[in-house]
């Protein structure tokens, strides 16, 4: 277990797993025009940011920072010293966004 900016998590994740902070709280958001989006408004299946705090041992494409698309409906949430977490399994990640893709050479970028 890596420690991520803000303290050390008192837990260690196992196998695949992956701990990430929800980048966005559950509840109203704003469109691009600043139109106010209620939370109980329908939308489409929508994917969220998170940023991660802890990996697993065998946890291969993702580090601690990194930013992921997962969808929020497929979650198990956790709670650790007052903070809400989620966690899941690095197969349920559908996307990667960090500085260390930037000037590889065999990368095109965070596409969707």
């Amino acid at each position: 277990m890596s420690e991520n900016t803000h303290d050390k998590l008192p837990i260690r994740m196992l196998h695949d797993r992956v701990l990430v902070r929800s980048d966005t709280p559950e509840g109203e958001r704003r469109s691009g025009g600043g139109i106010l989006i209620p939370a109980t408004a329908a939308v489409g299946r929508r994917l969220a940011w998170a940023e991660v705090v802890a990996v697993g041992q065998n946890v291969r494409t993702v580090e601690i920072g990194d930013r992921v698309l997962y969808d929020p409906e497929d979650r198990a949430e956790v709670e650790v010293r007052g903070v809400a977490y989620v966690l899941m399994r690095e197969r349920d990640l559908h996307a990667v966004a960090a500085d260390r893709f930037g000037g590889s050479e065999d990368s095109t970028g965070l596409y969707l």
